[in-house]
C-alpha cells in the first residue's frame, strides 16, 4: 500500500486502484463492455421478463417487458425523424417517459443529449448548438406545468421542438405489433452499436463557469452501475427512490440505470422541490433508498412523520457535502437510517466513491469503487492532500469541442478539480476545489473551510464563501448567507474555539433573502460572484 508520501511525489504521483467489498458481488471490467441496452436485456433475463422495474408518480408500473416493448415502439417513431447516430435532445423530468425515450433512441443508434432546463435560456441554446442537437423531445403536459414556453420558443431558433404526446398519438397497430415482436427477438431488431459508442451528452453543472459537454459512452455507463453494485450490496426486491433530474449524472445513473440493471425498482419523481410531498410518497411506494442532496434532505427530514422515512434502508446524498446538522436530524429523528455521502463527477458517470452502510465514515466522501485508478499531485501553498485525478471504465471519452468533436483524455486521466486525501484503505475526503483556494497575506485558504464556519454557526441556513482581489493582502473572503444577522464576531468566536485560523474568517458578510442555487441543489457560485461584484461596484 503506497503511503502518503508516495502519494505526494510529483514525478511519480502514486497509482491507486479502488477495491471491491467482500460482501458485494465481484467487479469485472470486461462485464461492462456491452452496450446499454444490452445491459437492459441481460438485467431483463437476469431478473424476470414480467418483474416490474419503472414507476413514477402516474402509479403505472412497468415490467422489463414493458419497457423494451414501450422503447421499440417509441423509438420507431422517434427513428423516423431522425438519422443514426445523431444527437437528440431530451427535456423531460425525472419520469417513466424520460427513461422509456431514453432506451427508446439506443433502440434505434440515436445518442440522448439530456438538457438541463434550469439552465437558463442562453445555456440551453448553447447546449444544442455545441452537440448539433436538430431535434429536442419535450412534453407538452410538462412545458405547461413548468411554465416553460419562453424556453420552447428560444429553442426553435436552434432545433424542432417535438412533443411526445403528439408522437404517441401516431403509434398504431402496426407499431405495437413491431413492438412485440422487437420485443420478443430484440437483438434482431436493434440498431448495432458498440460499446464505446457515445451512451448520453450531458452537461456539466456550472457551479463555477459555463457548462461543458460530456460524451459518456455506454461502456462507462454500465460500468458505473456495476461499480456502485460491487461496492455496495444491492438487493433485487428494493425500489430506489429518485427525485432528481435525469440530465444530472447522479440522477440518470444512480437514480434511474442502476436500479434497472440490478433488477431494483426505480420509481422516478419529477422535482426534489416537492418537500411535503415527497416523503409520504416514500413511504407509499415502499421506498429502500432515497437519493438527494444535503439541501433536499434536510428539508424532507423537517417535514416527514416517522414512518416516512424510518422505512428506509439508507440515503445516498451526493452534489454538495452533508452537513453534521443534517446528519443528526435524520438520526435523532428516524433512527438507524443511514446518510451515505459520496463523491463524483459528470465525467466519471458519475461516482467515483461513496460510504457504505456498514462502513460510513462522516466528514468523508467514502472509499473508491473498485476498478477506479486514482494518483494526486502536491498543490502549492497547500499542505497535505493533493490534486485529483482519476482514471477507470467509467470515466469519460471526452469532451465536446466547438465544432461538435470529441476531444479525448489524455492517457485515459481525468483531472477534477478538487484536492483530496486519501487513506490507506482508499476512503476520500474532499478539501476543496483548487479554484476554491484564496491567497490571503501569503497564506492558502480553503473558501470551503470558511463555509463550514457560517455552517457550524447558522446550521439552518444556505451559506456560500467567495473570494475577491484585495490591494493589501491579495484576496478577501466575502460571505453571502440568508441568515439575516449573521456577524464576523460570532463567526471569529468559533474559528477560536476550535483552533481555526482566522483567516478562514470572511471580513465582510453580506446578506440576501435566498443564496443562488442550480436545479441539481449545488450553490450557484457564478452568480453568487457577480452579485458580490455588482454590490461592490454599488458601494464604490
Amino acid at each position: 500500500m503506497a503511503t502518503s508520501d508516495d502519494r505526494l511525489a510529483f514525478q511519480e504521483p502514486a497509482i491507486r486502484s479502488g477495491r471491491s467489498s467482500p460482501l458485494s458481488r465481484t467487479f469485472d471490467p470486461l462485464e461492462s463492455q456491452q452496450t446499454l441496452f444490452g445491459a437492459l436485456l441481460a438485467a431483463r433475463t437476469q431478473f424476470g421478463a414480467k418483474k416490474p422495474i419503472l414507476e413514477d408518480q402516474e402509479r403505472n408500473p412497468l415490467s422489463y417487458t414493458d419497457l423494451i416493448r414501450g422503447a421499440f415502439a417509441l423509438g420507431r417513431k422517434i427513428a423516423a425523424m431522425t438519422e443514426k447516430g445523431e444527437r437528440v435532445g431530451v427535456m423531460l423530468p425525472a419520469s417513466s417517459a424520460a427513461i422509456v425515450t431514453f432506451f427508446a433512441l439506443h433502440a434505434f443508434g440515436r445518442i440522448p443529449t439530456m438538457l438541463n432546463f434550469t439552465s437558463g435560456i442562453r445555456n440551453l441554446k448553447g447546449a444544442c448548438k455545441l452537440a448539433g442537437v436538430k431535434r429536442v423531445l419535450t412534453s407538452h403536459r410538462f412545458i405547461e406545468q413548468g411554465q416553460l414556453h419562453d424556453l420552447v420558443d428560444a429553442l426553435d431558433d436552434v432545433s424542432t421542438v417535438t412533443y411526445l404526446e403528439d408522437v404517441r398519438e401516431k403509434i398504431g397497430l402496426t407499431d405495437k405489433l413491431f413492438a412485440a415482436t422487437a420485443g420478443a427477438f430484440p437483438k434482431a431488431f436493434l440498431a448495432e452499436t458498440k460499446p464505446d459508442d457515445p451512451g448520453v451528452i450531458l452537461f456539466t453543472s456550472g457551479s463555477f463557469g459555463v457548462p461543458k459537454g460530456v460524451v459518456l459512452s455506454q461502456t462507462n455507463l454500465v460500468a458505473n452501475v456495476y461499480q456502485i453494485a460491487a461496492h455496495i450490496p444491492l438487493d433485487p426486491d428494493w425500489v430506489m427512490f429518485n427525485p432528481l433530474p435525469t440530465f444530472h449524472c447522479f440522477g440518470l445513473t444512480g437514480g434511474a440505470l442502476l436500479p434497472i440493471l440490478t433488477g431494483m425498482k426505480a420509481f422516478q419523481y419529477p422535482s426534489p422541490l416537492h418537500t411535503k410531498v415527497i416523503p409520504p410518497l416514500l413511504k407509499d411506494s415502499k421506498a429502500s433508498i432515497l437519493l438527494a442532496t444535503d439541501t433536499f434532505l434536510n428539508q424532507y427530514a423537517r417535514v416527514a412523520e416517522y414512518d416516512e422515512l424510518a422505512n428506509l434502508k439508507f440515503i445516498v446524498c451526493g452534489a454538495e457535502k452533508v452537513r453534521e446538522e443534517t446528519h443528526n436530524l435524520i438520526r435523532d429523528k428516524f433512527g438507524d437510517v443511514p446518510v451515505l455521502e459520496g463523491y463524483g463527477a459528470t465525467e466519471a458517470a458519475p461516482v467515483i466513491a461513496v460510504n457504505k452502510p456498514i462502513d460510513n465514515r462522516r466528514g468523508t466522501v467514502g472509499g473508491l469503487l473498485p476498478g477506479i485508478q486514482t494518483r494526486l499531485e502536491p498543490v502549492p501553498g497547500i499542505p497535505g492532500g493533493g490534486r485529483f485525478y482519476v482514471r477507470g471504465p467509467n470515466v469519460m471519452s471526452g469532451y465536446l469541442r466547438p465544432d461538435g468533436t470529441v476531444e479525448p483524455l489524455i492517457d485515459g486521466w481525468h483531472d477534477t478539480g478538487d484536492v483530496v486525501d486519501i487513506t490507506d484503505d482508499d476512503w476520500v475526503t474532499i478539501r476543496g476545489r483548487v479554484k476554491r483556494f484564496a491567497k490571503i497575506g501569503g497564506e492558502m485558504v480553503s473558501l470551503t473551510a470558511a463555509e463550514d464556519l457560517a455552517v457550524a454557526v447558522w446550521p439552518d441556513n444556505r451559506h456560500a464563501v467567495i473570494s475577491m482581489p484585495d490591494a493589501r493582502k491579495g484576496e478577501r473572503l466575502i460571505l453571502v448567507t440568508d441568515r439575516m444577522d449573521a456577524d464576523s464576531t460570532a463567526l471569529v468566536a468559533h474559528a477560536k474555539t476550535i483552533g481555526a485560523s482566522e483567516l478562514n474568517v470572511p471580513k465582510k458578510i453580506i446578506k440576501v433573502p435566498e443564496v443562488p442555487v442550480l436545479g441539481t441543489g449545488k450553490t450557484d457560485y457564478v452568480v453568487i460572484q457577480r452579485m458580490v461584484e455588482a454590490e461592490g461596484r454599488r458601494a464604490a
